[in-house]
């Protein structure tokens, strides 16, 4: 079975990524905010893990030949930069009207995402119990970034973004929503993430003791 995971992830990370960018959840949020969010976390919490455990470790893994540059921490705050950076007013409404800044967006989500997850995950298997605490950290840096602006998108006084509402909301309701999906979605991907890497490194020392 842990071999034949791999194997599923690549598809199923294509499945979700072909759901996300096309399919016909985002026909029911339309161009909403909420609607946006679901993309976004499809890109960063489910497509990206599952491409990571496709792609941990193998040639097309750049962690693993440039461990110090692309580090569990330094990753976190490369997405950190693009996530916030996207979802300030001005590049968050240049990507909803110009299909290339979309494109630039949505790549940039993938990219980011995908490097922390290879990093993290990857912790555990080079340096051992030093790299898998750093994956802890990059997680939970993670999770802690996302909830911030998930927290602050959902309790925002006033419309920050112009989008059209979905699902008979008004446009703040809609904005609030999608704060919401965004801090439980995405910060609890990234924390889950950092919880089972930490049960990992309680666990290493039995291991390590028994060989």
């Amino acid at each position: 079975m842990a071999r034949a995971a791999p194997s599923l992830a690549l598809p199923l990370a294509v499945l979700v990524l072909a759901l996300v960018w096309g399919g016909p959840l985002l026909l029911v949020f339309e161009r909403s905010f909420t609607g946006h969010m679901v993309m976004h976390m499809g890109v960063v919490a489910l497509a990206a893990p599952l491409l990571a455990i496709a792609l941990g470790g193998t040639r097309l893994d750049p962690t693993r030949r440039f461990p110090t540059l692309l580090g569990p921490v330094v990753v976190s705050g490369l997405e950190f930069i693009a996530i916030w950076g996207w979802h300030a007013p001005g590049p968050h409404q240049a990507a909803r009207s110009s299909f290339p800044m979309l494109a630039l967006e949505q790549g940039s989500f993938l990219l980011a995402a995908l490097l922390v997850w290879l990093s993290c995950l990857g912790a555990g298997e080079a340096d051992r119990r030093p790299r898998q605490a750093a994956g802890i950290v990059g997680l939970l840096l993670t999770s802690m970034h996302m909830t911030l602006l998930g927290g602050l998108i959902a309790l925002a006084p006033r419309l920050l973004y112009d989008h059209p509402a979905c699902l008979g909301l008004t446009q703040l309701e809609d904005q609030s929503l999608g704060g919401v999906v965004m801090l439980l979605a995405g910060g609890g991907a990234y924390l889950t993430g950092g919880l089972w890497l930490a049960a990992r490194l309680l666990h290493d020392p039995a291991e390590e003791a028994a060989r």
